[in-house]
């Protein structure tokens, strides 16, 4: 993911609050989703498949915005541009 994806998708993350959102690549430990830091070391490219998880009070909603984030293309162009 680069690096500005990996700001977006921890921001948006930590908009969660109080639900802890954690995303895991490839069978390794889940990191919270909200440290950028930890997300850039998954180093997740395109196409690759994440597992996202969260848990408390909104876990559902906060799931589907990360899901949402995550399938969007970022690099498409806007239609009409």
């Amino acid at each position: 993911m680069p690096e500005r994806r990996a700001v977006d998708f921890a921001r948006l993350a930590g908009r969660q609050l109080p639900v802890r959102v954690m995303v895991a690549k490839d069978g390794r430990e889940p990191v919270e989703a909200r440290r950028m830091l930890d997300v850039l070391k998954l180093d997740v490219l395109g196409g690759q498949e994440v597992l996202l998880s969260a848990e408390g009070e909104g876990a559902e909603r906060a799931l589907d915005e990360m899901v949402a984030f995550v399938e969007t293309d970022h690099d498409a162009k806007p239609a009409g541009a």
